[in-house]
């Protein structure tokens, strides 16, 4: 196979499969630019939630029973403790708790950037990430390797690394 069918295979592949990603790449792009808020309320909404806990807890044990983050503590009786989103009733093993939460939609979404290797998303973030990397690689097949376009194309993919590697080494974190 001649250089020049190679490149047109190439670009009947990328063509294909870049109108087939557009849509995967938009849903990303949407629950990418959400979890960028993700330690904000953008979004979220107040939900009033019970757990039944076991009775007689003492203070350092219900943050790992309610498995929140951060349990600030406000007030604390022989029958109850109260925290900063709710309380807990000692007598009955009751907890009561206001969570902030997405909707079960944009819950969704952010699951996809979050699934790992037990989640059926998982193929999906799979085939996506192959198929970025096919992108790469067929990006340069567009033109011949004399020609100047590929010369600019392979300059401005090294720029394009060095500042994505930039980014991470001193964009701090």
């Amino acid at each position: 196979m001649s250089t020049m069918q190679t490149s047109q295979k190439f670009r009947t592949y990328h063509r294909l499969l870049g109108f087939f990603l557009a849509g995967i790449m938009a849903v990303y792009a949407v629950s990418g630019t959400i979890l960028i808020f993700r330690k904000t309320d953008f979004l979220k909404y107040e939900q009033l939630v019970e757990r039944q806990l076991p009775p007689s807890l003492r203070a350092d044990q219900l943050q790992g029973q309610l498995r929140v983050p951060s349990l600030d503590i406000t007030n604390e009786t022989a029958t109850r403790i109260e925290f900063s989103d709710g309380n807990y009733d000692r007598e009955t093993g009751l907890a009561t708790l206001t969570i902030k939460d997405y909707p079960a939609a944009i819950g969704k979404l952010i699951k996809l950037h979050k699934a790992t290797d037990k989640s059926p998303l998982f193929y999906l973030n799979i085939f996506f990430g192959v198929s970025l990397l096919f992108f790469v690689i067929s990006s340069f097949f567009m033109f011949l390797p004399k020609l100047p376009q590929f010369k600019t194309g392979i300059k401005v993919a090294l720029g394009g690394a060095a500042f994505a590697i930039a980014i991470i080494m001193f964009g701090g974190y």
